[in-house]
């Protein structure tokens, strides 16, 4: 056959350690070159979804049209500012789930399960300036609920490469469930 005419040619990665000989080094420094790459991307899988619900909790809490809601609130609704520390806790949590499911391959196997990630991840970062700096309870009960289903989506999804990764979701989901409840009370202050 002609392809077993080919030879593959090993080329190692920039941040593969190099042995004096030119052959890439023993297990040892392979496994710290290695652990080193699953910082990074873990760094990155978590500091991303983290800073975007950051801003977004910043931008919604300082423009946030609180004044007239806090006198006709019930008893078990939270401050606005506990909204707005929790969102993140939970795009944390996305956020690490999402990269246990990348570690085990799980996007290149299920791409429908990175689509359902970003969606919910756009559906986040939207969902805190509409409802306190727009106002627009409607559009934001609508996000929050598609942020439900695509929350439930990712746990479905993640769940058949990883199991950990899903239960990881169940607190997220919770809190969804939590905000859609609160967004409709909303509706109706």
């Amino acid at each position: 056959m002609a392809s077993d005419d080919f030879k593959h040619r090993l080329t190692p990665h920039s941040d593969t350690a190099i042995n004096q000989k030119g052959r890439i080094g023993d297990k040892r420094q392979k496994r710290k070159v290695m652990a080193k790459r699953g910082l990074k991307s873990l760094a990155i899988a978590v500091t991303l979804p983290l800073s975007l619900t950051v801003l977004s909790a910043c931008i919604g809490f300082s423009t946030a049209r609180d004044d007239s809601l806090s006198s006709r609130r019930p008893f078990w609704f939270p401050p606005s500012w506990a909204l707005h520390l929790t969102c993140p806790a939970t795009s944390f949590l996305m956020g690490l789930a999402a990269w246990m499911v990348w570690a085990d391959g799980g996007f290149h196997t299920n791409p429908m399960a990175l689509l359902l990630y970003f969606t919910q991840l756009l559906l986040a970062v939207l969902w805190d300036p509409l409802v306190f700096a727009v106002g627009a309870t409607r559009v934001g009960l609508m996000v929050c609920l598609g942020l439900l289903v695509s929350q439930y989506g990712c746990m479905r999804a993640f769940g058949s490469v990883n199991p950990f990764a899903a239960g990881l979701i169940k607190p997220c989901l919770a809190w969804v469930a939590f905000l859609s409840v609160l967004n409709l009370k909303l509706l109706f202050v």
